[in-house]
C-alpha cells in the first residue's frame, strides 16, 4: 500500500448534506473541522459553490449547498491544516461568484460532470486553474460510460490543466477487479495526471475499493465521516484514518467527531447499507428508485421492490442520468 502518498478528501458536508439538505448548524462544521485538522484529514469539502440563482430549492437547503466566501470566513476564522474544497456542478455555476483563491478559504474546487459534459467542465477547470484554485474533474457513472465515450474524453483530458481526475463509482456497483481495471485504465492514458477515487457503499465494498485504488497509486481518497452520503452512503473516514500505513493520521479526534456529531445524526436521518441500496447497486442502477422505496411505507419490502426493477415490462422511476 502506498499510503504515504494517499490524501483524504473528507466530504461528510458535502455528500452528507444530500442525506439532510445541507441542516448542518455552523457549530457541527466548525467541530467537524477541528476534529479532522486535528487527525491529519488532508481536505475538507466543506459544501457546494453552486449559485444559488441557478438552482431550484435554493431556499429551503442550508448554506453548504450554495458557499458564500463571506459566511466561510465567520465560519473557520483560523484555518488550520486541513485545506478547504468545494464541488461544483455543470451549468450551476456563475464564475462571477468565484473569488480568486488569494481572496477565498478555498483551496480545492472540484468539478463533476457525465461523460457527455467533459468538454464543458473542463471549461470550468481551466477558469478555477487560472483564478489560482488547485482543480479536480469528477466524472460521474462511470459504470455506464462507453469504451469510446471514454478514449475521447481521455484525449480532452490529456490537453487539460486539471490537476486530478476522478474515478466515481456513482451507483456503487464497482468490485476490486472493475476498480484495478479503471485505475490502469486511468493510468495509461492520462499519464500526466493524478488520480482520485470516490466510492459508494452499496454493495459493503466503498473501503475496499477505495484500498484497492490507493494500491494502484491513486492518490486523493474521498470519505465521508460514519460513511455519512446519499443513499448508502461513502467510505468511511475512520477506517481510512486507522488503517492506512505510514501516515500521520491520527483516529481519536475522528472518533470523538463520531461521537458527539454522526452517532446523535444518524438517529434522525438515515444512510448506509441497506438492502433496496444493495439491489440498486447489484444492477448498476442510481439509487434514486431505492431513495425512494425508503422515503415511502413500503420501504423494507425489498423482494416487490428487486421483482420491479427485473421486470422488463415494469415502469418505474429507474432513469440513469
Amino acid at each position: 500500500m502506498k499510503a504515504n502518498q494517499c490524501k483524504i478528501v473528507d466530504c461528510t458536508i458535502r455528500d452528507g448534506g444530500l442525506v439532510n439538505n445541507w441542516d448542518f448548524s455552523v457549530e457541527f462544521v466548525q467541530k467537524l473541522y477541528a476534529g479532522l485538522n486535528e487527525a491529519g484529514v488532508d481536505y475538507m469539502e466543506i459544501g457546494y459553490k453552486n449559485s444559488p440563482k441557478l438552482l431550484k430549492g435554493a431556499d429551503e437547503a442550508g448554506p453548504w449547498r450554495f458557499l458564500d466566501d463571506d459566511f466561510l470566513r465567520k465560519v473557520i476564522p483560523q484555518k488550520g491544516t486541513t485545506k478547504l474544497s468545494a464541488l461544483v456542478d455543470i451549468g450551476r455555476v456563475d464564475e462571477n461568484d468565484i473569488l480568486p483563491r488569494s481572496e477565498s478559504l478555498l483551496d480545492l474546487i472540484r468539478v463533476a460532470c457525465y461523460i457527455k459534459d467533459v468538454d464543458k467542465a473542463l471549461q470550468l477547470v481551466q477558469l478555477f486553474h487560472d483564478r489560482g484554485y488547485e482543480t479536480t474533474l469528477n466524472i460521474m457513472a462511470l459504470s455506464n460510460v462507453m469504451e469510446n465515450e471514454l478514449l475521447e474524453a481521455f484525449e480532452m483530458i490529456k490537453e487539460s490543466v486539471v490537476d486530478v481526475v476522478y474515478i466515481v463509482d456513482s451507483y456503487g456497483s464497482l468490485d476490486y477487479k472493475d476498480m484495478e481495471y479503471l485505475v490502469n485504465k486511468f493510468k495509461t492514458h492520462l499519464p500526466g495526471k493524478r488520480l482520485g477515487v470516490h466510492t459508494h457503499n452499496n454493495m459493503q465494498l466503498a473501503f475496499s475499493n477505495t484500498l484497492v485504488a490507493a494500491d494502484h497509486g491513486v492518490e486523493l481518497l474521498d470519505a465521508s465521516v460514519y460513511g455519512m452520503g446519499r443513499a448508502a452512503g461513502n467510505c468511511p473516514t475512520e477506517l481510512l484514518v486507522t488503517h492506512l500505513k505510514n501516515t500521520s493520521y491520527k483516529l481519536r479526534p475522528i472518533l470523538e467527531v463520531l461521537e458527539e456529531l454522526l452517532i446523535p445524526l444518524r438517529e434522525k436521518e438515515e444512510w448506509g447499507y441497506l438492502i433496496p441500496y444493495m439491489i440498486t447497486g447489484t444492477l448498476d442502477e442510481h439509487p434514486r428508485s431505492a431513495m425512494a422505496l425508503r422515503a415511502s411505507e413500503d420501504k423494507d419490502k425489498a423482494v416487490d421492490f428487486y421483482d420491479k426493477l427485473t421486470t422488463p415490462e415494469t415502469t418505474v422511476n429507474r432513469t440513469k442520468k
